[in-house]
């Protein structure tokens, strides 16, 4: 029995063990290279996506403020004008609609041509005479005269018929100290004679909030800037110029 186990183990080969050692690590090493490599490789592929995704956020939000730059003040500008064509047409569209009558546009056609008829029949004598007599009645009320008064300067101030302009020119004067220029309107004009002679001055009106309150100042006529700006386009630039300040 002992010969044939010697026989055996002669049979049997016998491994290296130094080559084992050897695969064991190579193999170690080549799987820890591996896993150190791949976790590299991911980081820089999500940190390409997320400065990609950043890019496309930024341009996406730009693009969308300058859609809604430019289509706000097409949408205030459409919602003032349909609410004050629905404001005019609902003066006469109840009467059209009593009648059976529903065509949305058509009060605020009859409104606009009865204020044209209101205007050609107040430009004549027999309108000028009912005008009058309604004034009369509408002075004696207390409270309700301040507010006729101040609404028929205004409305006087815009109209067509230069006669009866309460604005009659454009003005820039110094005010409230010297290097600053305050916005006004020339309402007329006196002559004050002193010692020295006859000295023109002008009374300029300078709204203080838009055109319903304000000062009014007599200055030379040569301290006076007048720009080349009809009255209506002078009331525009005021009240462009009051709104920027509130």
């Amino acid at each position: 029995m002992a010969a044939r186990d010697r026989d055996l183990e002669r049979l049997i080969p016998i491994q290296n063990p130094d080559i084992n050692n050897n695969n064991i690590i190579t193999n170690g090493g080549s799987n820890s290279s591996s896993e150190s490599v791949s976790p590299v490789i991911s980081s820089h592929h999500s940190s390409s996506e997320e400065a990609m995704s950043k890019v496309i956020r930024s341009w996406a939000s730009k693009k969308f403020m300058s859609g809604c730059v430019i289509l706000l003040p097409m949408a205030i500008t459409f919602c003032i004008t349909w609410w004050f064509i629905s404001f005019v047409d609902g003066f006469f569209s109840p009467i059209y609609a009593h009648f059976g009558v529903n065509i949305f546009g058509l009060g605020f056609v009859t409104s606009i041509s009865f204020i044209f008829l209101i205007g050609v029949f107040m430009s004549s004598w027999l309108g000028a005479s009912v005008l009058g007599l309604g004034e009369w009645f509408i002075k004696k009320m207390p409270f309700v005269s301040y507010i006729y008064s101040a609404s028929k300067q205004i409305s006087a101030a815009i109209s067509p018929d230069q006669s009866s302009n309460a604005f009659k020119e454009v003005a820039i004067i110094r005010h409230p100290r010297h290097g600053e220029y305050a916005f006004g309107f020339i309402t007329s004009i006196v002559i004050l004679r002193g010692s020295m002679g006859a000295e023109e001055l002008c009374c300029v009106y300078v709204p203080t909030n838009h055109l319903y309150l304000g000062d009014i100042f007599l200055i030379s006529s040569k301290d006076i800037l007048r720009p080349n700006l009809s009255v209506r386009e002078g009331i525009g630039e005021s009240s462009v110029v009051h709104t920027n300040i509130q």
